[in-house]
């Protein structure tokens, strides 16, 4: 176990790399595994579709809520012990979600869970910050490349056990068995101790503010791929629902590959160059999507938004780490917790849009920002 300090050089080595890995894989394997059980709940406690949304409210102010108290908390106690709970909270909520019929019970669950989720997300990306500085190379993309991984196999192992017969509970339980062996796996590599410099909370502002506002964007465009990539290939260009699918499918793919890949290419081309022209390739593919009336042109144009915004946030969440405007444990929070607002409100957003006018023009709307992500990143101090 290494303790760091914001005042003394860290020097870690591949037990902090390995332990950084896997506590990006927990966070990824332990939000997927909720998606499938989703269908459940909504059975189980008898919610029509509004009722059903409102439920998962829960989730998100939950992680919003947890996201600057976790990032505090780590400032004062370190990484490893705030990861241990927040895995622990993931472990304890995930069984009851799967059984709980009772909708005021659900949504203290959700809440729990959601609170789970988004301290364990801001505290492995301050630890992943720590790691990359001490390394002194790229490796924030791999990092987040094995959240996109974990978040395949979460969502994939428990739909295909739920598939073979196993009861939500049972399906819940392989998954906090995956969920404790990993994170002791990577106990001896979590930080300990912690920073004592900055307030433990305050409101983004300078460069911070400016990249919470990147990412908020390119959660948009994350969330856009997420809630609405089905959605418009089903209503817009008619396409089954079996082959409408298949567009999420083709942007989490070649996301998942470009960050496995992406530490390479942040060492050859730049981040500045990650950021610009991940930006116009993930605007052109959203371009294509909308613009050409194929479904096939869809999938490819998925496919590019997700290769295009692979390694955009890795990179930001390293900018985020070399600037001295404020301490991590409040930029991180300050900058995940604008992300998620992306993920939350933006799809609401988009479905406003495409009400007053149409989808396609919603999410042209999300091209254009991210022509504006690219043509920003000269102002990145990386």
């Amino acid at each position: 176990m290494q303790t760091f300090s914001a005042t003394t050089p860290v020097r870690l080595g591949p037990a902090q790399h390995l332990a950084t890995r896997l506590a990006f894989f927990i966070a990824g394997f332990g939000l997927a595994a909720w998606a499938p059980l989703v269908p459940f709940v909504k059975a189980r406690a008898g919610l029509d579709d509004g009722a059903l949304g409102l439920l998962l409210l829960s989730l998100g102010v939950g992680s919003i809520v947890a996201m600057p108290l976790a990032g505090a908390l780590v400032a004062r106690l370190g990484c490893r012990l705030v990861l241990i709970v927040a895995t622990v909270l993931l472990c304890l909520t995930l069984p009851l979600l799967a059984t709980l019929s009772s909708v005021p019970l659900l949504a203290a669950a959700l809440f729990v869970f959601g609170a789970g989720v988004g301290s364990i997300d801001c505290t492995i990306n301050i630890q992943a910050v720590i790691v990359e500085r001490a390394a002194g190379r790229p490796m924030m993309s791999g990092f987040h490349g094995l959240f996109s991984l974990g978040g395949i196999l979460g969502a994939a192992g428990v739909s295909g056990l739920l598939g073979v017969g196993f009861t939500p509970l049972m399906a819940s339980v392989v998954v906090v068995a995956g969920m404790v062996l990993a994170l002791l796996a990577a106990m001896p590599g979590l930080l300990t101790g912690g920073e004592s410099s900055g307030p433990p909370f305050a409101v983004p502002h300078g460069v911070v503010l400016f990249i919470g506002i990147l990412c908020f964007i390119m959660f948009l465009a994350e969330g856009a791929a997420l809630d609405w990539s089905a959605v418009f290939l089903s209503q817009v260009r008619g396409a089954e629902p079996a082959v409408a699918g298949l567009a999420y499918a083709a942007f989490a793919a070649t996301m998942t590959a470009g960050r496995l890949a992406g530490d390479a290419i942040v060492q050859r081309l730049g981040p500045i160059r990650v950021v610009v022209w991940g930006a116009i390739c993930a605007a052109a593919g959203l371009a294509l999507a909308t613009l050409v009336p194929a479904w096939e042109a869809a999938l490819a144009g998925y496919a590019l938004l997700g290769a295009g915004c692979s390694n955009i946030v890795p990179v930001f969440f390293t900018a985020a780490g070399r600037q001295n405007v404020m301490p991590e444990s409040v930029a991180i929070p300050a900058i995940t917790t604008l992300g998620y607002a992306g993920i939350l409100v933006g799809p609401a957003a988009i479905g406003f849009v495409a009400h007053a006018a149409s989808l396609s023009v919603a999410l042209l709307i999300v091209a254009l920002l991210l022509l504006g992500v690219a043509a920003s990143a000269r102002w990145l101090r990386i």
